[in-house]
């Protein structure tokens, strides 16, 4: 088994429980919810992206720049009225996994680059309620657009590719599980 399916596997019961407890039509019924919702995700990827650096993935994954989710955050945020100020004044993800190395990194890279394939499936639904588009409100969850299907096989080469002995494999695991708890914790218990 790849590196790619032994976190897809590991992953899934966290992944289904946090599916359940989002309750993505509460989350997305209208702009106020919405808007809570970019602001809770910016928070966890400004703290995420913090602890995550182009060096840190190097040559294993060298597009990982342009695979940051703040910048659209921060463009949805201002697109639904939030100045650049107070978005950088939100709150930050308190608990996070530590993202000592490269299979680590790429473990806490695994579930951000999963929300793109998430955030695909819910576009239409922001689209229809909301009237949000990729290009107005929307961006985080069109995020790559027609390219998200070859981002996340990229992403899952370059992650095969790294991961070829089982310790990087298992520290890889290990901060994808971890970060799935880490955004469980904070979209779903912590005060914001």
């Amino acid at each position: 088994m790849g590196a790619m399916a032994a976190l897809r596997a590991a992953t899934w019961p966290a992944h289904q429980q946090l599916e359940r407890r989002l309750d993505v039509k509460a989350r997305f019924a209208d702009s106020s919810a919405y808007c809570a919702y970019l602001r809770k995700m910016w928070g966890f990827c400004a703290a995420l992206e913090a602890r995550l650096d182009a060096q840190q993935f190097g040559a294993a994954l060298p597009d990982y720049e342009r695979r940051r989710k703040l910048p659209l955050l921060a463009r949805d945020l201002s697109a639904l009225g939030i100045a650049a100020e107070a978005v950088a004044r939100l709150p930050r993800c308190d608990r996070l996994p530590h993202c000592a190395d490269t299979s680590a990194a790429f473990g806490c890279a695994y579930v951000l680059e999963g929300a793109t394939l998430g955030g695909r499936t819910l576009l239409p639904l922001v689209g229809m309620r909301l009237g949000l588009t990729a290009q107005h409100g929307a961006s985080f969850l069109a995020s790559y657009g027609d390219q998200t299907a070859l981002k996340w096989r990229s992403f899952g080469a370059a992650l095969d590719a790294w991961c070829m002995h089982a310790e990087r494999t298992a520290a890889a695991v290990a901060a994808a599980v971890s970060t799935f708890e880490s955004l469980q914790y904070w979209l779903c218990e912590a005060a914001a």
